[in-house]
């Protein structure tokens, strides 16, 4: 079994499929907490990796995500945050603990996909397509292709202009070896306005999707 039974699992975009500018629910208290968690987010997972001190400050992150669903119930947004946040613990954690941590993620995750499968640019969906895709498969784990598919291709029909959803989905597309279907999907990704509101999100996302871009273009 690897290290790291996952890679790391990246967060939702948080932002209109149109003008690039963060989501106003109806409940501004909680859009100002969701979004310290994106920054939060971002600060952990770019800004100090390699640090010995990642996984203690996205563990604390994670309760504080998890403390969120309880301050706002019913509301789906601080789920999907709560599910992107645990699966970045077990992206970080060892061996023996990195699967429970993926599936306490999977069951935030289906909390958050039976409310609301298109909140947050198809934040539920997309998730659960990434640890299914990313997760070991029977014995070990719950991985399973199929469904990898099938939730990451209905995160792009409920989010067309989805970063995140269009990428993770050419993700899986390139590791099925289609390559000139991975890459049509991130050409859309990467003609998508840039997000001013999560500036480094955004620098390190469309990176990625460039380096996926001449992956594909060299298969």
């Amino acid at each position: 079994m690897p290290n790291k039974l996952l890679r790391v699992l990246t967060g939702m975009a948080f932002a209109c499929v149109t003008g690039g500018t963060a989501l106003a629910s109806n409940n501004k208290a909680m859009d100002a907490d969701i979004h310290s968690v994106e920054l939060q987010w971002e600060h952990i997972k770019f800004d100090e990796d390699g640090s010995p001190n990642q996984f203690g400050h996205i563990d604390t992150l994670a309760k504080f995500a998890a403390g969120l669903a309880e301050k706002y119930p019913g509301r789906v947004e601080p789920l999907i945050w709560e599910g992107i946040v645990t699966s970045e613990e077990a992206g970080m954690a060892g061996t023996l603990s990195a699967l429970g941590y993926a599936k306490a993620a999977k069951a935030v995750l289906e909390e958050a996909y039976a409310k609301d499968p298109a909140a947050l640019d198809a934040g539920a969906p997309t998730s659960l397509g990434v640890l299914y895709s990313r997760v070991p498969g029977w014995p070990i784990g719950f991985g399973d292709n199929e469904k990898a598919r099938q939730l990451l291709a209905q995160a792009v029909s409920l989010a067309p202009n989805g970063m995140d959803a269009n990428y993770f989905y050419a993700d899986f597309l390139m590791g099925q070896r289609e390559y000139a279907a991975a890459y049509k999907v991130l050409q859309h990704a990467f003609s998508l306005p840039p997000q001013k509101n999560r500036p480094l999100w955004d620098k390190n996302r469309r990176t990625v999707i460039r380096e996926l871009m001449a992956k594909a273009e060299a298969n």
